[in-house]
């Protein structure tokens, strides 16, 4: 799942990005609205997390205005206005969730996963293939009832197969949505966390490659 931060303080962008990194989210960030529509323009988001006075002033009046353009983020702001009118005005502007300063970075993760959670709300909360068993709100994964320990990447990497299947999934599709800015393109990330994953795994293999396409999960290979 990849986030937008929004946030013009660098102190709290470093530590909102940090927290949301260790809680397994590929993290791209912006200063200012201007930053954050460049990204949003090359980059499909599941969640934007908004500071909610940028240097343009409102992101409320900034987030309205993209709503009624089009935009369907899911969007969370942090802010230090905790009044019960300055709530309902953001939840009225299109924010779909509203965290006060000081925030605990815990919930904060929480709740942007469950923002992700809720733009794919036909996704289960278990995702079963074979003997094979993850669990996106714990983030387990067991096969054949024995826990499996993987990565952030790997699990991120996993989940979105399972999601998509019985579909193939690109690399390119693979890593917009599990590798952040800070990620080389063209290395081969995507191919090198795949074979981590077919190891860990183990036999009988579950991820297929489809030769010039990407990769899919379950059943015979193609």
């Amino acid at each position: 799942m990849r986030v937008l931060v929004v946030e013009d303080d660098p102190e709290v962008r470093s530590a909102v990005v940090t927290a949301l990194r260790s809680g397994g989210f590929a993290v791209d960030q912006a200063a200012d609205w201007s930053q954050a529509d460049l990204s949003m323009s090359i980059n499909d988001y599941d969640c934007l997390v908004l500071d909610r006075i940028l240097p343009e002033g409102d992101s409320l009046h900034q987030l309205g205005h993209r709503r009624r353009a089009g935009l369907t983020t899911p969007a969370l702001v942090l802010t230090a206005l905790d009044s019960a009118g300055d709530r309902i005005a953001g939840f009225q502007a299109g924010v779909d969730d509203y965290v006060v300063k000081p925030f605990v970075t815990a919930e904060l993760v929480l709740r942007v996963r469950a923002l992700c959670r809720r733009r794919g709300a036909t996704t289960p909360p278990l995702l079963r293939v074979a003997d094979l068993e993850v669990d996106a709100a714990r983030r387990e994964v067991r096969r054949a009832g024995v826990l499996l320990t993987l990565t952030r990447k790997e699990f991120a990497v996993l989940e979105m197969l399972l999601v998509r299947r019985p579909a193939v999934v690109s690399r390119s599709d693979l890593f917009e949505h599990c590798w952040d800015e800070l990620a080389d393109p063209s290395s081969n990330v995507v191919d090198a966390v795949v074979a981590q994953l077919r190891r860990k795994l183990g036999e009988p293999q579950l991820i297929h490659t489809v030769r010039g396409v990407g990769y899919r999960v379950g059943g015979a290979p193609p």
